[in-house]
């Protein structure tokens, strides 16, 4: 099971790249945001902060502060991957590593992580987010479906002596 989340980490931090740096050659050469629908925009933001630009810093102790628990995440992430002898929760595990490598990747070239994909509805806009952030949200979502929600789908009905 741990190739399955290993090869699933990789695909992510790999399209993750690939796509901020597809946003960055586009909307640089554009020179502005491009509104895509009434309610989705691409932009260029550079979060110095963890996801969806908590703990914002201009120190630069931020961005190594924030590497190093990262670092500590992906390893724990991957102990845990090894272990596993389920499927989904090593997909769901190579889907939040993944996306933390993508945007570990950011932090340590660029000192930030791109962010690009603008949801709101008038006036209210989600913060900006990239696909690291989405592949994180998504592996956070199965594991926590998996742990609460899952274990009661595999007890089954029975009576009081267990017949």
């Amino acid at each position: 099971m741990p190739r399955a989340g290993l090869l699933t980490a990789l695909a992510v931090a790999l399209a993750d790249q690939a796509s901020k740096w597809a946003i960055l050659q586009w909307l640089q050469g554009l020179g502005h945001n491009l509104t895509v629908t009434p309610f989705f925009d691409l932009v260029l933001v550079y979060n110095r902060g963890a996801s969806f630009g908590l703990f914002q810093t201009d120190s630069p102790w931020g961005p190594r502060l924030l590497s190093g628990f990262t670092v500590v995440v992906i390893a724990g992430l991957l102990i845990w991957m090894w272990r596993t002898r389920e499927r989904p929760l090593a997909f769901a595990l190579g889907l939040i590593a993944g996306g933390a490598a993508g945007n570990l990747i950011d932090r340590l070239a660029l000192g930030h992580v791109v962010d690009f994909l603008d949801f709101h509805v008038g006036a209210y806009h989600w913060p900006a987010f990239n696909l690291a952030d989405s592949a994180i949200t998504v592996g956070v979502a199965i594991v926590l479906y998996a742990s609460l929600i899952g274990k009661r789908t595999d007890r089954t009905v029975s009576g009081p002596t267990g017949e």
